[in-house]
């Protein structure tokens, strides 16, 4: 038998919704540790991202200048990188605060909605970029797994298809999923 492929996921800016659906593969964990390995997640206790992955699912929008730094590291290691969820897809729930901009944010979280000592913080929050954006914005991407969150069973497609080097679409990009 080959060896195992190499699975990463990564969360940008989202609610982590994607990857619950994705422990929501529940059983199917099992078969699918069998021909690939988690290399890197939030679920897994990996620090650094490996020098190269074979396939990356990517959760969430780019809202801050540490998550484009992740992006770009990740689509730099990964053979094939698909956005994982509507965030990743359009932005979407993580984008509603485009309409306001980055200074009304973070007034309304820092300085309006304190009782003491009002201010900016300048340690811990990473840069916020204006406006957040979807990851094929900043890198090419290879796949789409759209939903919000993608169900386990879309989940399943999608990653077993990409295990057994399915990318069909004709413009070099997949979209998986309803």
């Amino acid at each position: 038998m080959a060896d195992k492929i190499s699975l990463a996921t990564v969360w940008l800016d989202g609610c982590s919704g994607c990857h619950m659906s994705f422990l929501d593969l529940d059983e199917r964990l099992i078969e699918l540790g069998t021909r690939a390995d988690l290399v890197f997640s939030p679920l897994v206790d990996h620090k650094e991202f490996p020098e190269l992955v074979d396939v990356t699912l990517v959760e969430g929008g780019v809202a801050s200048a540490d998550d484009l730094a992740k992006l770009r590291k990740v689509r730099a290691h990964s053979r094939i990188v698909v956005a994982f969820g509507d965030c990743a897809i359009t932005a979407n729930v993580p984008g509603m605060r485009n309409p306001f901009g980055k200074k009304a944010v973070l007034d309304r979280a820092y300085i309006e909605n304190v009782d003491e000592n009002p201010m900016h913080p300048n340690e811990v929050v990473p840069d916020l970029l204006d406006p957040i954006r979807p990851v094929q914005y900043y890198v090419p991407i290879d796949a789409f797994l759209p939903g919000c969150p993608p169900s386990a069973d879309e989940i399943w497609h999608c990653v077993t298809a990409l295990l057994d080097g399915r990318v069909d679409d004709a413009s070099g990009a997949a979209r998986f999923g309803r």
